[in-house]
């Protein structure tokens, strides 16, 4: 990718890359999955610096940054400084981001990558490294979420709980404090994927979710209501309704939780009248249904006009036979 003209490295032609300074010889690309470190800085087409940093770390795949920066990292050498001219397709989109990167806005980067290394064992990083990474994926959870960009947002709060543990190797152990600060970002970081399967209408995730925030704070109010809500979602009212109240005494002044047990108090009554007015299948009233729903056929027409036939001529062998008889007296 030398030269001094800018080469596409998309098929749809999006994305264009200018390499300035190769890497040394023999120099080691990365490979997905693995953690680089980048020194980088994003200009918009009036070169408004948007976006700088001198060494922004980032794992490949992870969505931690943006398309257009994993694709282009990909193609880059250890040591190698390149532009990169990126359509909105691959950076912030229809959305922009706010409140730096208008809508539908192209952006050119000068990216050096300077390290790469294999993505870290969360078992050997410090909990503090632990806590500042899952807290990072959180907020990235976050970015997504308010675009509603939900499998995304699902996604990055799922890898933040995969770095957020309070295992150890054997023999090593936490401090209480630490262990403490983990568990609640681990609540955190759960309680908005509960809210993403939500809105991705994942019902029995969801649930499993609630539960383990429950699991480890069960007095979590935001948790309460989810569980309520979806377990009265799934017709399991009774349940719903024990959960909701709960949520209630520990918060009596949050509105959603009054208009849910308000919705969860008609829900039965409403399926009970369902239920009465819903008409019976054709089975269940028996096989004799099955005459009244087939047009008459032409033969029983011809039956009742021979009845009325043979009932006419009846009546006129009685006219005749009193004629007879009234002529011979």
């Amino acid at each position: 990718m030398t030269g001094h003209s800018p080469k596409e490295f998309s098929e749809d032609r999006l994305l264009r890359k200018k390499v300035l300074e190769p890497g040394s010889e023999h120099a080691l690309r990365p490979v997905w999955d693995q953690e680089v470190t980048v020194q980088l800085q994003g200009v918009l087409e009036d070169r408004t610096v948007v976006e700088k940093d001198t060494k922004l770390t980032f794992i490949i795949g992870e969505g931690d940054v943006n398309q257009a920066l994993e694709e282009c990292v990909l193609s880059m050498e250890l040591k190698e400084i390149s532009l990169l001219l990126a359509d909105s397709h691959y950076t912030y989109g229809l959305l922009g981001r706010d409140p730096d990167i208008p809508a539908c806005s192209p952006l050119l980067y000068q990216l050096q990558l300077l390290d790469i290394r294999e993505k870290p064992d969360p078992l050997d990083l410090l909990i503090s490294d632990r806590i500042r990474i899952g807290n990072q994926k959180r907020e990235r959870g976050n970015f997504f979420f308010q675009r509603e960009e939900f499998v995304m947002a699902a996604q990055s709060y799922c890898m933040a709980l995969h770095v957020l543990t309070t295992q150890t190797r054997a023999g090593e152990s936490t401090r209480v404090a630490e262990h403490e600060e983990v568990q609640e970002c681990r609540v955190k970081c759960l309680n908005n994927l509960a809210a993403t399967q939500m809105k991705l209408e994942h019902v029995d995730e969801a649930l499993l979710t609630c539960q383990d925030v429950l699991f480890l704070d069960p007095l979590n109010v935001k948790a309460l209501f989810r569980k309520g809500k979806l377990l009265s979602d799934k017709g399991e009212y009774q349940e719903a309704m024990e959960t909701l109240k709960k949520a209630l005494r520990l918060e009596p002044s949050t509105k959603a939780i009054h208009v849910e047990l308000s919705k969860l108090v008609k829900r039965p009554a409403e399926d009970s009248e369902t239920l009465k007015c819903k008409p019976k299948p054709v089975h269940v009233q028996g096989e004799n249904i099955i005459p009244f729903l087939t047009p008459s056929k032409k033969k029983s027409s011809g039956m009742s006009w021979k009845i009325l036939l043979g009932a006419l001529m009846v009546a006129m062998g009685s006219l005749v036979t009193s004629l007879v008889l009234t002529t011979w007296n």
